[in-house]
C-alpha cells in the first residue's frame, strides 16, 4: 500500500507520499528451520537482503519534489518461534510465538523529478 501523511519540521509541515511500493529483490544466503521438542518450529535468517523501488513526492509551504527511490536494506538478521499446538479440531495450528528482526545497513538513494 501506499504511505502518506505530514510531520511537522520547524516553521512548517512536510506532506508526504510514497506510492507504487516494489520489492524488486530478496536475498536469503543464510536460512535454517530447527525443530525444538515441546516447543515447534524455529527459523534462523541470517545475512538477508532486500531491495525496493518506490516514487516519492513532498510538499512544503516553501517548495516541492518528487521522483524515484531504491531502498537497499542489508545484514538483516530474523529469529522467529513458532507453537504447534493442535487447534480444537485435533488438527496442528502455527502461532507466532516470538520474532527478533535486525538489520545493519540501510541505503537510499533518491532520483528527482520522475
Amino acid at each position: 500500500p501506499d504511505l502518506s501523511g505530514y510531520e511537522k519540521f520547524g516553521l512548517g509541515n512536510v506532506k508526504y507520499n510514497i506510492s507504487r511500493i516494489h520489492v524488486t529483490a530478496v536475498e536469503f544466503p543464510s536460512a535454517s528451520i530447527s525443530f525444538i521438542p515441546g516447543t515447534g518450529i524455529k527459523l534462523v535468517i541470517g545475512n538477508a537482503s532486500l531491495t525496493v523501488d518506490m516514487n516519492w513526492n513532498i510538499r512544503t509551504w516553501m517548495f516541492k519534489d518528487s521522483g524515484r527511490s531504491t531502498v537497499y536494506i542489508s545484514k538483516v538478521f530474523v529469529t522467529a518461534i513458532f507453537s504447534t499446538p493442535p487447534d480444537n479440531t485435533g488438527h496442528t495450528s502455527i502461532s507466532l510465538t516470538s520474532c527478533r528482526t535486525t538489520s545493519g545497513d540501510i541505503d537510499i538513494r533518491l532520483n528527482g523529478k520522475r
